[in-house]
Parts: C-alpha cells; structure tokens; sequence
C-alpha cells in the first residue's frame, strides 16, 4: 500500500470512491475546494495501481478535524483507513495541531472500531445529524489527542 498527499488533481477520482462508499456523496469540485481551502489537506491509499481510499482533514490552530474518509468496498478491512488515519494524524501533529476531532454515525460500528483503536474516544454526539430511510441517527463527535 502506497500512501501519498491528495492534490486538487485527485478531485474527480477521489469524488468516485466517495459515490462508492456514501449514499450523499461530495462532487469532484467540493473534494477539490476542500484540498485548496486554507489548513486542508489529505491522503490516497493506493494499491495495485488502483485508488483503495483517501481521507480529507484540515487544521486550524491546534486542531485538526477529519472532514471524510472513504476506501472502496474491496480493500475494506484491509488496513487502508488505518493507514490513512495514520497517515492524517501524523501530518496534523506536524502542522501543529494537538487534537484530531471527526464526526462518525453512530450505527458505523466498523468506523467507531477503528477509530477507538487508533485513539479516538466519544467526546459527544450530535442528535439527528445524519439521515437515514428509518429517521435521522446521532453523529457521534470523537477526539484524538496527537500528543501521545
């Protein structure tokens, strides 16, 4: 697996993994505006030649906050969004930033799992922040301290 910085140019096919793995995905130009925003910045998971998944985050002061993480359904579970979180983790501790928040849908247990055993822990929750068919679920709020 082959880790690198996301650019603007990676918009379009970053906006295709997103369409994969979010029913309410971004577009090439959101993906890109993120990446050239001030403090944004990201990586791709590469494999085979082939996009396995990407994670967008900005900073701003001492924070940082993980804005999407998506991998293609075949290299789920294959260490791609550990490696990116990672990877993300890193490069905001080296921007400066002392704490990593993201936001994650509380019935994305495969996602909570993750991010639990990369140091994540429940800091809050949003009520009724994602939609769902059967009503709207709680978005549970997840902080990372980058100074361990």
């Amino acid at each position: 697996m082959i880790f690198r910085p996301t650019t603007a140019d990676d918009a379009a096919a970053l906006a295709d993994v997103h369409a994969l793995a979010f029913s309410d995905s971004w577009s090439a130009g959101e993906i890109a505006a993120l990446i050239r925003g001030a403090g944004g910045f990201g990586f791709v998971a590469r494999k085979d030649e082939e996009i396995a998944g990407f994670i967008l985050c900005r900073t701003i002061a001492d924070e940082a906050e993980v804005l999407t993480l998506a991998t293609t359904p075949a290299r789920r579970r294959g260490g791609v969004a550990r490696g990116l979180v990672d990877a993300a983790s890193s490069h905001a501790a080296q921007r400066g930033a002392v704490k990593l928040f993201l936001e994650v849908a509380e019935d994305n247990h495969g996602a909570i799992a993750l991010y639990q055993t990369t140091g994540f822990e429940q800091v809050g929750s949003r009520v009724a922040y994602y939609s769902r068919p059967g009503g709207a679920i709680a978005a549970l709020v997840m902080r990372c301290d980058l100074n361990r």
